[in-house]
């Protein structure tokens, strides 16, 4: 059956700080845990309850930690092999763990989100009251809907992304729909809150995507020309599979898109963020798969197609009424990962397309908790065939959470012997990790890390990040659904 994870962790006396399993947004069915997943969380118990006594804390109180978090590294070591670069003492010691911290690195999310709750849509009006409800099962420990709306408002926002984790810089980001009155995040509110982290930080932390939607036909030029010259908007987060003209559209349709990347140009825009994979109940599947950017990308050089999820399918069904679960697929096959492996395969044959980008929301998330060395596959194949420079840090976040647990396992992965010997994939070097991390999207983006990061070192945020930091205070849960066992699995694949 579902269940919530949180609701789950509300019964853990001590929630672990990387997940024991694969949590669904909805966007896909969530995998039953593996045995190796549960053999990682049993490992857990057991180191971070000799830790956590030789500290002199309890165990909730100790997984919160910076040695919490060596302990669960430990763990899928003992599990997976050595897919972490951590040292025993740091579990025992946090200073040990501190002293390993690194230093200014510039870690740039490239895929957040957050609720706007100052409309009356959510109660007013039955696709309001629909969303609503969506967010609230985000947040089901809240006393009301309007609280749970409330954990997933700005305020939270900046404590999630900015004080519980080690990001520096991110770009705010929604969905679209055919009325901006209709819409839990539009575009004027999206662009509210860069004015208000930055105004809080008093320097540049935040940027902001606009929502473009070609399948509106060209009333959506007026719409473009709004965003772009008066919101001042950063670059376009689009979706192809979401049907908002009653059909959903292509990145290489010549009718359809190609006058809007005519009209991107012209506006001095070059960065079409556009969500591939993870087709959501209500998307339209094909339009999610990564095809369509082979001939955009040839036709358009001028333009970075930044492919948000990385195109990946999701742990759901390999396809609408087969058996074939994704997890099933990669034990069979490690290097294919469904439609992630479709763009790389474009790539291979199209050697002379360099404005393909990978962006890693919610993909290594869900391939490093599944299981750490599907998660070096992908990233391996990313760096043969387009390049450490082609690969941009997100992780959608905030709808599960802090990020800093996915920052921990990019930051001490490392890429095993045995992979490098047989497949040739690169080490994971840290040197291409702070590309990753971060110098990428700064240089898509036009940010001077150099002038950014000196202010950033002494504003508001950093210091309520280091206040955050001597009391630790992160819940570790994750939301979301996961898959608990009861001898029986759904017959219908749904969220798509």
């Amino acid at each position: 059956m579902w269940i919530r994870q949180c609701d789950l962790d509300a019964d853990n006396p001590a929630p672990s700080p990387i997940p024991t399993r694969i949590v669904s947004n909805e966007e896909f069915v969530p995998p039953p845990q593996s045995p190796q997943q549960k053999a990682y969380e049993e490992r857990l118990t057991e180191i971070s309850e000799r830790s956590a006594k030789r500290q002199g804390v309890d165990r909730r109180t100790f997984l919160r930690t910076g040695s919490g978090m060596a302990a669960a590294l430990l763990a899928l070591n003992d599990v997976f092999g050595p897919c972490y670069d951590v040292q025993a003492a740091e579990a025992d010691d946090q200073k040990a763990f501190e002293e390993r911290w690194p230093k200014d690195q510039f870690i740039f999310d490239v895929q957040t989100h957050h609720v706007d709750i100052s409309q009356h849509w959510y109660d007013a009006t039955p696709d309001g009251r629909v969303v609503g409800s969506f967010f609230t099962r985000l947040r089901p420990g809240a006393k009301s809907g309007k609280e749970a709306l409330e954990l997933l408002n700005r305020a939270h926002y900046v404590k999630e992304v900015f004080g519980d984790s080690d990001t520096v810089m991110s770009i705010i980001s929604g969905v679209p729909s055919r009325e901006w009155n209709k819409n839990p995040l539009p575009p004027d509110q999206m662009v509210a809150t860069r004015a208000f982290v930055n105004e809080i930080a008093g320097s540049w932390r935040v940027l902001s995507h606009g929502l473009l939607r070609p399948n509106l036909g060209k009333p959506e030029f007026e719409e473009m020309e709004r965003q772009v010259k008066e919101l001042k908007i950063d670059a376009w987060k689009m979706y192809t599979g979401a049907e908002l003209g009653e059909k959903p559209w292509f990145m290489d349709d010549e009718k359809v898109a190609y006058p809007f990347w005519e009209k991107t140009k012209a506006l001095g825009i070059k960065n079409l963020c556009v969500h591939k994979g993870l087709p959501l109940g209500a998307f339209n599947e094909k339009a999610c798969t990564p095809f369509d950017l082979e001939k955009a990308a040839k036709d358009w050089p001028d333009l970075n197609f930044i492919v948000y999820h990385s195109g990946f399918r999701g742990f759901g069904w390999i396809g609408m009424g087969t058996g074939q679960r994704v997890t099933d697929q990669i034990k069979n096959d490690p290097q294919e990962l469904p439609w992630t492996s479709e763009l790389l395969r474009i790539l291979k044959r199209n050697p002379q397309i360099k404005n393909i980008y990978f962006e890693l929301g919610s993909t290594f998330n869900m391939t490093s908790s599944f299981n750490p060395e599907t998660c070096m596959h992908m990233l391996g194949q990313m760096i043969q065939v387009a390049g450490a420079d082609h690969i941009l840090w997100g992780t959608d976040s905030i709808w599960n959470g802090s990020p800093q647990s996915q920052i921990e396992r990019l930051r001490r992965m490392k890429m095993k012997d045995s992979l490098m010997e047989k497949y040739g994939y690169p080490e994971l070097t840290d040197e291409i990790k702070n590309q990753i991390f971060g110098l990428n999207a700064a240089r898509l983006l036009g940010v001077d890390i150099k002038a950014e990061v000196k202010k950033i070192k002494s504003d508001k945020l950093t210091q309520i990040r280091d206040e955050f930091r001597r009391q630790p205070n992160g819940s570790n849960t994750q939301y979301g659904w996961v898959w608990v066992e009861d001898g029986h699995e759904p017959t219908v694949p749904v969220g798509g």
